[in-house]
């Protein structure tokens, strides 16, 4: 039976305070025996822990509890042993950095799209509105070898600063397409969401809660092979399970 709950969260929402805040998450995360890696930010905080159930979300009922972190929302999965080495609280300058200040989820999120009505898109081939549909990886390209959706759109790009440059590039050629960017767990398109809005290209969407939310509510539709995730466990399974050793891209890479 898996008894460790992995989580991914992440909420945009002004934070000041830092190190005080940090002394505490700490001091609770050690209480309850939890591992895994926290960033706190002056635009919020980015979470991904693993640990007992009980003390999972005891941590989580005690962390939404101070009515800056309500709203916090995650996506949950299971494994046999802790994913994490150690636990690690760090202070950023943003969540994800992408080096465009005026682009700030916290006063207004881009349009997005639920798992299930992405699926019936995929399913057609179009949106609502007849619209050809095109999905845009925003990861890096290390982890679209690890999979993705089927004939989506991605820029080989090494950091996600590079993205709005790559993007920019393809506007003209998807003018005519509802784009629906996606990625891990949906913090990076909260910015390449709002970005794409910003620079005209008004038929795009995100993936609400990224690839790990769409396995959870959907599964292996229109996806082919599975996520990295940053953790030991390398990569998750549309089953949310993850990857078994002998088809792990790291194992490969060393052997080569």
């Amino acid at each position: 039976m898996k008894s460790i709950l992995n989580i991914a969260a992440y909420l945009f929402v002004s934070l000041d305070g830092l190190p005080e805040l940090r002394t505490k998450i700490q001091n609770e995360c050690k209480a309850r025996e939890l591992k895994g890696t926290i960033l706190l930010t002056g635009e919020g905080i980015n979470l991904f822990l693993a640990g007992k159930e009980p003390e999972l979300r005891g941590f989580l009922d005690w962390l939404r509890a101070d009515s800056r972190f309500k709203a916090l929302e995650t996506k949950e999965s299971w494994s046999e042993e802790q994913p994490f080495k150690k636990m690690l609280i760090k202070i950023k300058n943003e969540i994800i950095r992408m080096n465009h200040p005026m682009i700030r989820p916290e006063e207004g999120r881009a349009n997005f799209i639920t798992p299930k009505k992405l699926q019936e898109w995929l399913d057609r081939g179009t949106d609502d509105s007849g619209r050809p549909v095109v999905m845009v990886d925003t990861r890096n390209a290390f982890e679209v070898e690890y999979g993705t959706f089927e004939n989506a759109l991605h820029f080989n790009i090494e950091k996600f600063t590079q993205f709005p440059k790559a993007i920019s590039a393809h506007k003209e050629a998807l003018a005519d397409k509802t784009l629906v960017s996606f990625c891990t767990g949906g913090i990076r398109c909260e910015k390449s969401g709002l970005y794409m809005r910003e620079i005209g290209m008004q038929h795009s969407y995100q993936l609400e809660g990224g690839i790990l939310k769409y396995f959870e509510e959907v599964g292996s539709a229109h996806y082919k092979g599975s996520c990295f995730v940053f953790d030991e466990r390398e990569a998750l399974e549309p089953t949310l399970n993850s990857i078994p050793i002998e088809h792990s891209i790291r194992k490969k890479l060393k052997a080569g």
